[in-house]
């Protein structure tokens, strides 16, 4: 069994996803690509497609509930890394729970982490 946000990615395609400027800045070690975000606030950039009233990360390779993958994955923003799957480490997620009822799937259960194994799930950020 894989990992369930490889066949999900709501979370992508709801959450605006808002981080700080530097995260986009190679100069100061910023991993996101500068030209997958955009402005938001002083200090803040968007990932593009998340700011809309229907939002969708520019990022996203999906079609939601079948396939999902993050096309940054190894340089996506802090707060995407931050939003864990729901009972992944055994406690709900509400972020996760709610893009997924938004978008009619069902909320992740036990079940859906059954033959996952340590080393595919997504560690948390320290």
């Amino acid at each position: 069994m894989s990992h369930p946000c490889l066949t999900c990615g709501a979370c992508c395609a709801f959450y605006r996803v808002s981080l700080h400027w530097s995260e986009a800045d190679p100069a100061l070690g910023g991993q996101v690509p500068f030209e997958l975000t955009e402005p938001l606030r002083a200090h803040e950039r968007a990932m593009r497609g998340t700011s809309r009233s229907q939002p969708r990360c520019i990022a996203l390779d999906a079609d939601i509930g079948r396939y999902s993958r993050c096309t940054i994955h190894d340089r996506r923003p802090s707060a995407c890394a931050a939003v864990a799957a729901s009972l992944e480490f055994g406690e709900r997620s509400p972020q996760c729970d709610k893009a997924r009822l938004a978008w009619g799937l069902p909320m992740l259960m036990e079940a859906d982490w059954t033959g996952v194994g340590e080393a595919e799930r997504i560690p948390m950020p320290l």
